[in-house]
């Protein structure tokens, strides 16, 4: 085992706090040094943060690596990136891995999923380090290639993008008990942790109920009293929203969650919203059965409209991922890891997905006839007592519209002929390039 650091000096800290590993592990000065000691075929694990680090990285490696050799990043990249330097590292012999990871500081201690985009064999040199290091559910490694160049750090893309959508939904939840219904949070906490015995159990549901419970140490409040209401934001969410409609797609949920952050961020002027449009926070009465199937019914379609994006990317970029293992793959690990996912697999294993819906698959079906009235009376209760709950109000649109066989683009059709003389199909004959009588 060889490591080294940008900062040489950080070296013989890390190596001091890698308890037995330590006497197995050589370190060195940098990136070079560290590639001139390694015999080949070397495999190199880069972790530095996504972007210009990467490159530097690698152009710092280029020089002392040879045909055969294996690049992993295991960063959040940008799938493109990851794109560009297999390409650009393929011809030169070198063997490049875009490798997402998911788990936060647990799955950093106890085993992460791992998401893995690439040159076939590189992987299969690694599968031993990446299995043992993987989560495992019901003793299978969470860690899978699944697909070339880009397909490992897309699918890690989508996953935070629908990690977004799943908080943003946890929170609209709170919001309507907390601010809708006047309780405090340890009254609360108990409504998570019942829901994460029943359809809802996951680990950002498990972890909701946690937060609630904790008091701060310091003033004894509940501490997410004493937490400014602005959220960060790392990128992967936006990614996400901006390759939804790249792709001629869109993940209003996690675009909602999205901007729902976005908006977070201006404090100043929330507050003089507040003051100057006059909209007043009412009671909700909703009883927690509804909020718990609203809840339910957003995350599927959030989960629904994320493999959505992943079949659209996969058939454009050729990919080939097999989305049944993507679920797999998040099973344990990560952290959208939820009890749904091993329906999703369940049904993608079975191909009983008509229109390739995963909302119209049998299993998920049935759940959203189950819980969109408890969504649509959520979304209403909370719209006439003026709480905001964007994601679940893009989830019960996408909900409605895809349940519509018939709906309203025909006027928008009508107008782009209008105005661009853009054409539209009939319905009466099929006949596409048609025009309407106001183009003379």
């Amino acid at each position: 085992l060889h490591v080294a650091n940008r900062t040489a000096a950080k070296v013989p800290a890390f190596l001091a706090e890698a308890g037995p590993l330590a006497a197995r592990a050589t370190g060195h000065d940098g990136l070079a040094a560290m590639a001139a000691a390694m015999a080949a075929p070397r495999a190199i694990i880069l972790m530095v943060d996504a972007g210009p680090a990467v490159d530097a990285a690698i152009d710092a490696l280029l020089p002392h690596l040879a045909p055969g050799d294996i690049l992993a990043d295991c960063g959040n990249a940008d799938f493109r990136d990851t794109r560009r330097r297999a390409a650009a590292l393929g011809p030169r012999g070198i063997r490049f891995l875009g490798i997402g990871v998911s788990g936060g500081e647990e799955g950093a201690r106890h085993g992460p999923a791992i998401m893995a985009g690439g040159d076939p064999s590189a992987w299969t040199a690694l599968v031993p380090v990446m299995e043992a290091i993987a989560a495992r559910f019901e003793g299978e490694p969470c860690a899978a290639l699944l697909g070339p160049d880009g397909a490992g750090h897309f699918v890690k893309t989508v996953h935070n993008g629908i990690e977004y959508a799943d908080m943003q939904l946890l929170a609209e939840a709170y919001g309507l008990m907390r601010h809708g219904q006047g309780r405090a949070p340890a009254a609360i906490a108990p409504v998570f942790a019942r829901w994460n015995a029943g359809r809802l159990r996951s680990y950002l549901v498990e972890i909701t109920a946690e937060v609630l419970s904790a008091a701060d140490p310091a003033t004894g409040l509940p501490v997410v009293d004493v937490i400014l209401d602005s959220a960060g934001q790392k990128g992967t969410g936006r990614w996400t929203a901006v390759e939804a409609l790249a792709l001629g797609q869109s993940a209003s949920t996690i675009e909602a969650a999205v901007g729902a952050r976005s908006w977070s961020s201006e404090k100043a002027a929330r507050e003089a919203g507040e003051a100057i449009l006059g909209t007043r926070r009412t009671r909700v009465d909703l009883p927690e059965a509804d909020l718990e199937g609203a809840l339910l019914a957003g995350r599927i379609v959030a989960y629904a409209q994320g493999f959505r994006l992943l079949r659209a990317a996969s058939d454009l970029h050729g990919w080939g991922t097999d989305l049944a293992r993507v679920a797999e793959t998040w099973r344990a690990g990560c952290i959208i890891r939820s009890a749904l996912l091993a329906d999703i697999a369940a049904a993608f294993r079975a191909g009983d997905l008509p229109e390739g819906q995963l909302i119209l698959s049998p299993a998920f079906a049935a759940d959203l006839r189950a819980g969109l009235p408890a969504l649509r009376r959520t979304v209403a209760a909370a719209a006439l007592a003026a709480h905001p709950v964007p994601a679940l109000s893009a989830a019960l649109a996408f909900a409605d519209t895809m349940a519509q066989g018939r709906g309203t683009t025909d006027l928008i059709q009508a107008q782009r002929d209008f105005f661009g003389r853009h054409g539209f199909v009939r319905l009466d004959t099929g006949a596409a390039g048609q025009h309407g009588p106001w183009a003379g």
